[in-house]
């Protein structure tokens, strides 16, 4: 297995966990509603380089998406 694509399944597993967590669902219902957010197509695109950030820099922008709609970052 490549780098990109192992950084890349290890960044899935701990997002779906934090989603488990946070929200009190199933893991099936976590990874359906990860797996179906454009942060998820993002981090599946080598080119984008967001497999290269930690699982809960991607999380914040997944709940960042569910929140807004549409993939954002908070300004500080």
């Amino acid at each position: 297995m490549d780098k990109v694509k192992f950084l890349t399944e290890q960044n899935i597993q701990d997002i779906v966990c934090f989603i488990v967590e946070d929200e009190k669902i199933e893991y099936d219902q976590a990874i359906d509603d990860f797996y179906s957010s454009q942060v998820f197509e993002k981090l599946s695109d080598p080119a984008t380089g967001l497999y290269r950030e930690s699982a809960a820099y991607v999380y914040e922008l997944y709940k960042a998406e569910r929140r807004c709609g549409r993939i954002t970052q908070n300004e500080q």
